[in-house]
């Protein structure tokens, strides 16, 4: 039989209580007696007339006979104090003061229980009742949801607001203490649409301008939670919640890319377009800031084609319009990241990435060699070309200013012959065209440089820019040829390289010869082999019986198809 509807008649309970009146105005009955046996240290609250409890008693009589326990019907007592009150009034009034979790012991004469009529077969006449209760609840019709900030970041740039979505890891307790849930112990964040009716009301108030990695208290009374239905075993009717939030992430659907420059080296000769290559380091992190991935840790930059979906949407638009050498925080909402299914066990679903980018360097396919001349001397008689042996000084970087190799790095600046295949393609054709002493700053593109696979030292579809002075330029032959006219030779040849007219050129004569034209303007030899060689190795190619001499019909044993006239080779 359940306290709260001991009174089957309104006329005996109207009776009782009028009598009661008149015996306490007269000084004649003993009041209520409270043992407050069990005080919790915090008490943020006591019980007051018209607030609504939740309690759990065990009723008795003073010899500790049992009539009526709410534990033996697996549910707490629910129900207003003081207003039209469904208990005793001494009970009623036994329980004003309390804190939750505090047990008392109430001691109710008969005149503020059943008084002298008692309550059917259950309380007798004159009873005096004992009851023992643990106050599990309490709320009042006027409470509004309480936010508690328990620890707020102090860059704060967005807060939660309505239709946001977010994601975020709770516990949630009764007032008493008892866990009902928690997103921790499920290591997973609870993610929702904010004030779309997917979360209790009070949970929907609650999240509103909250800042990311911020933490909340939001004690939500029955009303805006779950009412009288409860939910579940775990959460009973008429609970207030306490939910310990912490925010994870917040975003709009209709959030865009958001893009902060930090830093914008000067000048910035071009700005990436779609099409482009691009290198760069970033580290990756949620919006609290764990990082999830790191370009450095790999010690390696990421490569990738610009506006091609090579990388995430909003990555993608992030790279596009950035200078080498640039910085920036890029913060890219779900639906242009990973969406609400994620990556993996790396990016859970729906999360705002953060990517802190450094553009290492970017080119197009379609890129040539960039030439600055940077000094060029008033005279200049003589520029470099294919074939030619030049000396030059260098210092190679790559475009964020990383210092790779250089010619000081040498005892001696190197020498090359241009046009030859010895030099990476980008740099040969940065040396032609040079006077002496001219002073210039080439970009060479990958493709004209090492390329994907990079070299020592030199990182994969690396730009690479150079810093050339031409120290010295000898005028060269084309590839194959040994030497060449620069005037057209004596005809006929033979009689004028027979120096002494005795009709055989031998080695001494023929180098002499040759020399002689060099000298005069009129012939060039391949630069950088020594000369004796050259004039050696073209006396053999004449010398066709090798007697160690040339004759006129030697000279002359070649004749072009076209025109009969004798082809000599270099000569």
């Amino acid at each position: 039989m359940r306290i709260i509807f001991l009174f089957q008649m309104a006329i005996t309970a109207a009776l009782t209580v009028l009598l009661t009146l008149i015996q306490v105005a007269c000084g004649q009955l003993e009041d209520v007696i409270i043992d407050r046996y069990f005080i919790p240290t915090h008490c943020s609250r006591e019980v007051q007339v018209g607030d609504y409890v939740r309690y759990q008693y065990n009723g008795t009589f003073k010899d500790g006979r049992k009539f009526d326990s709410s534990l033996d019907k697996d549910f707490p007592f629910v129900g207003q104090v003081g207003v039209e009150s469904k208990v005793i009034p001494g009970l009623d009034k036994g329980v004003q003061g309390m804190c939750v979790n505090e047990r008392r012991k109430i001691t109710i004469p008969p005149h503020l229980a059943y008084g002298v009529l008692g309550a059917g077969l259950v309380i007798p006449p004159d009873a005096t009742l004992v009851f023992d209760v643990l106050l599990l609840d309490l709320w009042n019709k006027e409470d509004k949801v309480q936010i508690r900030i328990l620890h707020k970041q102090q860059n704060c740039k967005r807060t939660v607001m309505p239709s946001d979505f977010v994601r975020y890891h709770y516990n949630g307790s009764l007032l008493v203490g008892n866990l009902f849930d928690s997103s921790n112990l499920r290591n997973s964040t609870y993610d929702t649409y904010v004030g779309q009716g997917s979360l209790i009301k009070g949970m929907d108030e609650g999240l509103l301008g909250m800042c990311v990695g911020e933490r909340r208290s939001i004690i939500i009374p029955p009303f805006l939670a779950y009412d009288d239905k409860g939910y579940g075993t775990k959460v009973p009717p008429y609970a207030t919640l306490i939910f310990d939030v912490l925010l994870v992430d917040v975003f709009n659907v209709k959030d865009d890319v958001k893009v902060e420059v930090q830093k914008i080296p000067q000048p910035c000769r071009r700005r990436t377009v779609v099409g482009d290559f691009i290198r760069y380091h970033y580290n990756g992190s949620f919006q609290d800031g764990t990082v999830f991935d790191s370009s450095y840790s790999r010690n390696s930059t990421y490569n990738t084609f610009i506006g091609m979906g090579y990388v995430i949407a909003g990555i993608d638009k992030a790279l596009q319009g950035v200078c080498v050498g640039e910085w920036r925080r890029v913060t890219v909402p779900p639906h242009l990241a990973y969406g609400e299914n994620g990556s993996g066990e790396l990016i859970p679903g729906s999360a705002v990435l953060i990517f802190d980018l450094h553009i290492i360097d970017f080119h197009n396919p379609k890129d040539q060699v960039d030439i600055k001349v940077i000094y060029k001397p008033a005279e200049c008689n003589l520029i470099s070309a294919a074939n030619d042996l030049i000396m030059y000084r260098y210092n190679c970087s790559l475009l964020d200013g990383t210092r790779l190799y250089s010619s000081d790095d040498y005892p001696e600046p190197p020498r090359v012959t241009l046009g030859q295949g010895k030099l990476i393609a980008g740099l040969d054709e940065g040396l032609q065209g040079m006077c002496v002493l001219e002073r210039r700053e080439i970009t060479v593109p990958p493709h004209l440089a090492h390329g994907t696979n990079g070299a020592s030292g030199v990182p994969s579809n690396a730009v690479l820019l150079f810093e050339l002075e031409l120290l010295q330029l000898q005028k060269g032959v084309p590839e194959g040829f040994l030497f060449i006219w620069l005037q057209d030779s004596p005809e006929p040849l033979f009689p004028a390289m027979d120096m002494n007219q005795d009709q055989e050129v031998p080695l001494e004569e023929f180098s002499a010869f040759i020399k002689l034209q060099v000298a005069e303007g009129r012939g060039r030899l391949h630069p950088g082999i020594d000369s004796d060689v050259i004039l050696g190795d073209m006396f053999k190619k004449q010398d066709r019986n090798a007697d160690g001499k040339i004759t006129e019909d030697e000279l002359n044993i070649n004749v072009n198809e076209d025109n009969d006239v004798p082809k000599h080779e270099e000569l």
